[in-house]
């Protein structure tokens, strides 16, 4: 009897250990605990062998498009099975006064490292309660611990009194309008530079809504983000110790209402992947190459490929992931959407292809990393 407990013990033990994992694009992903994981619109750091997943902790019914919880955390060292690592950064309760109090928006979380500081920073989207999206500011939060618990620390509108690297002379000379005057996120009654947007909101900091961060291989780290009422997309140098910005920018795809873009790095090439405007609906993305992040940057077109990918397989980007210990592994990382209930939005990961300068993504329903 003890030899066959034995051997079934070492049966499971080694389906255990050669069990296969696979990512399965749209899915329900459970963590630990085989609770769907609940970090929508987020990011990757990976930090002393350990990936760690931030996102909006959404709830259930339409009241989960606004913050009532906060940022979740979840940590992983395999991609495929993620720990459920807690709330990394609560919003503050109703009444607050806080930027972040329960009910703002709060959007698309990124962390990075800061290695002479030695601390975690979280930047992310923030619209404080009641302004519906007309605040457009980024929000900062610091932390001793890649898991939190991570403390606000100041929102604002980025490079206020300073104009781009690439500003016209019509920014500086032509009339501005109301600071008060604003206009739909997905289109504009005329072009950004004849309606002066950035004239508009350089005294009191430029718009800034869905964002990602990027660090270079220098250390230099870079905020990404949608500005000019969603019409442009603005790139900036970021502080020494990543919490603030220099006044150092510049304009990006002027007029072509790009959002949700994601940066990162291939062979001294930088890539970015966006979408159009089109709120919760999922549209064609978009993709761009350049040598340097204030360089000139080049439209690619749409890089997913076959069956919906004019949809982006109804996912929209929101970070990109260079898969640590693998060769030129890049993973695409999107969110599918649900405003009706998002706590269950769902995920799509897909490996990224490269063909000379440009890369493509192809669906795919089920996938593993010895893919790449």
């Amino acid at each position: 009897m003890i030899k066959i407990i034995y051997s079934i013990l070492c049966c499971l033990f080694f389906i255990s250990c050669t069990k296969e994992y696979y990512f399965q694009p749209g899915e329900v992903w459970p963590d630990n605990h085989g609770v769907h994981i609940n970090a929508h619109g987020g990011g990757i750091l990976y930090d002393n062998g350990v990936y760690y997943w931030f996102g909006e902790h959404k709830v259930e019914g339409s009241i989960g498009n606004t913050a009532q919880v906060g940022v979740h955390c979840y940590s992983s060292t395999d991609l495929y099975k993620w720990k459920d690592e807690g709330i990394a950064l609560s919003v503050a309760p109703e009444g607050s006064g806080s930027d972040i109090e329960k009910g703002c928006v709060l959007e698309r979380p990124k962390v990075i490292y800061n290695a002479n500081t030695r601390k975690y920073i979280m930047w992310f989207h923030l619209e404080p309660k009641g302004m519906g999206y007309s605040g457009a500011k980024s929000g900062v939060a610091v932390s001793e611990k890649p898991t939190g618990p991570y403390q606000f620390i100041h929102s604002f509108r980025p490079n206020a009194g300073h104009w781009p690297m690439n500003v016209l002379d019509i920014h500086i000379t032509r009339p501005v309008p109301s600071s008060g005057e604003q206009f739909s996120g997905g289109s504009l009654p005329a072009p950004p530079d004849s309606l002066n947007l950035l004239g508009r909101d350089m005294k009191g900091g430029q718009m800034a809504r869905d964002m990602n961060l990027f660090v270079d291989d220098d250390g230099k780290a870079y905020h990404i983000y949608s500005s000019e009422e969603n019409s442009t997309l603005h790139i900036s140098l970021l502080s020494d110790d990543y919490t603030r910005y220099v006044g150092k920018y510049k304009r990006l795809f002027v007029g072509r209402h790009m959002e949700a873009a994601a940066m990162f790095k291939r062979k001294g090439k930088y890539y970015l992947i966006m979408s159009g405007c089109t709120g919760w609906e999922p549209n064609a993305a978009r993709s761009a190459v350049a040598d340097a992040p204030f360089g000139e940057w080049k439209e690619l077109g749409n890089p997913c490929k076959g069956k919906d990918a004019e949809w982006t397989f109804y996912s929209q980007s929101c970070y990109v992931l260079p898969v640590q210990g693998c060769n030129d592994c890049y993973i695409y990382m999107g969110d599918r959407w649900c405003p009706k209930n998002p706590i269950d939005g769902r995920y799509v990961w897909l490996p990224i292809q490269f063909e000379g300068d440009s890369f493509i993504i192809e669906w795919k329903d089920r996938w593993s990393l010895e893919t790449l």
